[in-house]
Order: C-alpha cells, then structure tokens, then sequence
C-alpha cells in the first residue's frame, strides 16, 4: 500500500510544469491565465462546469472586453448548457456594473475579515452580484448560485476554485488576493476529487454535499494546515485522466 500524502505530493511536483495546461490537456485556467483579472477569473471559474475541452471553447468564444464597455453594447450571441444567450448577456452586464462600483476582493473581504470564513465572503459576493441586476432565470441563478445561508448543503465548487486561483500564487494559481489565507480556503470538490478522494481513504462520506467539502479540507490539513487546497488540482487531474489507483490504500 502507498503512502497518500507522498503520491499527492509526487503527482503535485509532476504537474508543476508549464505545459501541464494545454489545448491537448484543457482546463478553464487556459483562459484564465492569460489575463490574471479577478473579474474574467469569475467568469472562467463559474462557467466551469461539464466537459473541460467543451469549457475551454465556449470561454475562449467570450469578448471579455464588453465588461470594460457601455453595457448597451453587450448583445446575446453565446449560449452555453444551462444558460440562454440572454442568461450569457445579463451576467456580463452584472459584472460590467459590478467592475464600476468595487473589486470584488474588496467585497469578499467585508465577509470574510471578520469571522475568516471564506464561505461569508462569498455570500457578500453572491448578494453584491444579484443586487446589481434584478434578472432571474433559472440558468443566470444556477451560474451565479444561491446565496448560502447558515445550513449550506452545496459543495459551491466553482465559488472555491474561484477563491483557489485568486488566494494562492503557485503555477496553477494567481494569488491576486493577498489578503486572504491560504488556510482558510475549502477544497473545491468537483466528481472528479470527490470519487478519488473516496478512493484514497481521504473520504468516507457518501454524499456529494458541504459537509464532504469540510471533512476532506480538515483531512487534507493533517498534509498541510497552512496551505490544504493545494491538492485540489492534483486530485482532480487523477480523476480527469483515470489514473489507476490502489482502492485498498490509506492515508
């Protein structure tokens, strides 16, 4: 039996490398990377949901310069799964009034200064964005998410892959956001981490919920209490490209 803290650490140094995103090995940081903007991050990281390669192509169809523009400008021309053209156009105008009114660090931060906790950060933001716009529609309100409230049942994946790429500043990462700690991040538990995680003995819990995310980020603080989140990509990447593994191994 392996050792898991060592395999995630191995699988971690093999990935720190520049080609380890590529149009061959997708993921939504391709798109993010090239500009480094929390708000253009937002928008990569909440569309982040279905088939890497299928993300990547919808992302890269995106005029991310209409959110510096008039908002009269802004047309219906993309559509991607849950969301309408009209969904696509409502959220750049959201964020393009968003942009004119305060960085979203600074909004994330009068949740989260206080008590730490990320999760009251990203209320501040989830209500910020939906008090900009008064459009619902099913899909615009499944992109955004709901606002969490004090029993939180959704693992918020791609709020906290949001959080990852702005708070930490390794390779996969950009750590814009300095004034957040690396330690109170939560692990965003996509299928992919939350399956390998179940595999390697990190996650015993059978529901894909909150709950989980906060067993599996005070589990993977006993490999680094100061940085758990770092493993998120590592574990996702095992699960993305089907790497076999020991289903008998424990931490």
């Amino acid at each position: 039996m392996f050792n898991v803290r060592e395999l995630l650490e191995n699988e971690l140094k093999k990935r720190d490398r520049v080609d380890e995103i590529t149009v061959d090995r997708p993921d939504p940081l391709l798109v993010a990377s090239k500009y480094k903007d929390e708000y253009i991050s937002l928008i990569c990281a909440l569309f982040a949901y279905g088939n890497a390669r299928q993300i990547v192509k919808f992302l890269s169809s995106l005029d991310f310069s209409l959110l510096d523009s008039d908002e009269t400008l802004i047309k219906e021309d993309n559509y991607y799964r849950f969301q309408s053209k009209r969904d696509v156009k409502e959220f750049f105008v959201t964020l393009n009034r968003a942009k004119r009114v305060s960085s979203l660090k600074d909004i994330f931060l009068t949740g989260y200064t206080k008590s730490k906790n990320v999760m009251d950060g990203v209320a501040k933001c989830i209500s910020f964005l939906y008090d900009l716009n008064p459009y619902r529609s099913q899909g615009y309100e499944f992109l955004i998410g709901k606002v969490p409230s004090k029993k939180i049942t959704s693992p918020y994946k791609r709020w906290h892959m949001f959080l990852r790429w702005m708070v930490r500043d390794k390779r996969q990462d950009f750590g814009l956001w300095r004034e957040v700690d690396k330690k109170d991040l939560l692990i965003p538990l996509d299928t992919h981490t939350f399956k390998v995680s179940q595999k390697l003995g990190l996650l015993k819990r059978k529901s894909y919920d909150f709950k989980s995310v906060l067993l599996l980020t005070q589990k993977l603080k006993e490999f680094d209490p100061n940085d758990p989140v770092k493993y998120d990509f590592a574990l996702y990447r095992i699960g993305q490209e089907k790497i076999t593994l020991n289903p008998n191994s424990s931490p």
